[in-house]
């Protein structure tokens, strides 16, 4: 786990929904339940990001103005620095760098061996372009962390982002390297931003792959879509490391998005991708959060499962959430804090694509669509597991 306090001063001002609050109870809560203390979990110091680093992704003339706006409040609009979603604010080259440190010491730290599992909660940071700041992301951390490990001799590297926004950003600086496998489940981008995430943007040997999931998608239909695409990939790919974003955001109180997912079934999901960590990348896992804008009921719960989930040792869902928690959480905000790990939901058991294909349900003709555009690219059968 990378982590360093300056990590909140990643921070747009007052009224902005990237509030990095939510990083700050996130990491209020793990420490209560005791996740980052159990056997096998350090919490650790990193450097932030150099130029030479953020150079693996964006352009240098984007980094100088990011710094130059950083230092001065002076809007960059060239740059996409100064709109509504992406303000400037003193430091913020500087906050930025160091968010991307966090993720690419987690990298080195999976690559190397020193680590099987590495977190940086406050990253996931993933439409940042090579030229522009975008949707409240300045730097782009786990493209970078992903760069960095392809410079370190790493050949084939997963990422998974399960963000309710598509992953633009990662995509963007890989579309044509076939080293690097992306795979985004995401609101359809015919209602959110970024516009982007069609099934049928496929990159360079189908490994772009996006499924565009319509408004409303609950937890049994976003966990059969993940089922249906993401195992397959990444068993034929066979990454070296997977890296994953975890945008909060699919959640149904998100007041940015339309997807209506649990906490449940977001911990379920990511039970899910530390099996397949395991199962294909040799248990080689970089871990990043993302967006995610219901504050206090849905993130600080959502991350602190992540957490526990890559420790090993998962929280039970009924468990209550600390007094002391709920207390800091009304003091630090002024809003009544979830008393439990849980909304209280049964994730069923996931009715898996083999088991039949409906052609008249939406979630059915979204994961369709993307498995006729990318499968047959992979030698597998868009209607089959096969």
């Amino acid at each position: 786990m990378f982590w360093d306090d300056r990590l909140v001063s990643y921070d747009f001002g007052p009224g902005h929904p990237m509030n990095p609050v939510r990083v700050e109870l996130t990491m209020a809560l793990a420490r209560e339940l005791g996740v980052l203390d159990r056997p096998g979990v350090r919490v650790s110091g990193f450097a932030p990001a150099d130029d030479k680093l953020l150079r693996l992704v964006h352009e240098e003339a984007y980094i100088a103005a990011v710094k130059h706006a950083g230092a001065t409040g002076l809007p960059e609009p060239r740059h996409g620095l100064g709109t509504d979603d992406n303000p400037v604010f003193l430091g913020m080259h500087d906050a930025s760098a160091l968010v991307t440190g966090a993720s690419v010491a987690a990298a080195e730290a999976v690559w190397t061996g020193r680590a099987e599992h590495a977190a940086n909660i406050s990253g996931g940071l993933h439409h940042a372009l090579s030229g522009a700041a975008s949707g409240f992301c300045v730097y782009n951390d786990p493209a970078i962390a992903i760069a960095w490990l392809l410079e370190n001799g790493a050949e084939r590297v997963a990422y998974v982002d399960i963000d309710v926004h598509h992953g633009d950003g990662v995509q963007a600086a890989f579309y044509d390297d076939p080293r690097v496998l992306t795979i985004s489940l995401h609101e359809t981008p015919r209602t959110l931003f970024p516009g982007t995430g069609f099934p049928t943007e496929t990159g360079a040997d189908g490994t772009a792959v996006n499924v565009s999931l319509p408004p409303g998608t609950n937890d049994a239909s976003w966990l059969r879509a993940f089922d249906a695409v993401v195992p397959q990939l990444l068993r034929r790919f066979r990454p070296q490391v997977l890296v994953t974003q975890q945008g909060a955001d699919s959640h149904a109180l998100d007041p940015l998005a339309h997807l209506i997912l649990s906490v449940d079934g977001q911990r379920t999901a990511y039970a899910a991708l530390h099996r397949l960590a395991h199962e294909t990348a040799g248990g080689r896992w970089v871990l990043t959060g993302g967006g995610g804008y219901e504050l206090v009921q849905v993130v600080p719960r959502a991350w602190t499962h992540l957490l526990a989930e890559a420790s090993g040792d998962p929280v039970p869902p009924g468990t209550e959430t600390p007094e002391g928690w709920r207390e800091f959480v009304r003091q630090r905000t002024g809003e009544i804090a979830p008393r439990r790990m849980t909304d209280g939901t049964d994730v069923v058991e996931v009715h898996r694509w083999g088991n039949g294909y409906d052609p008249a349900n939406p979630v059915d003709q979204a994961i369709l669509a993307t498995r006729r555009e990318v499968f047959p690219e992979h030698g597998l059968d868009p209607m089959t597991d096969e």
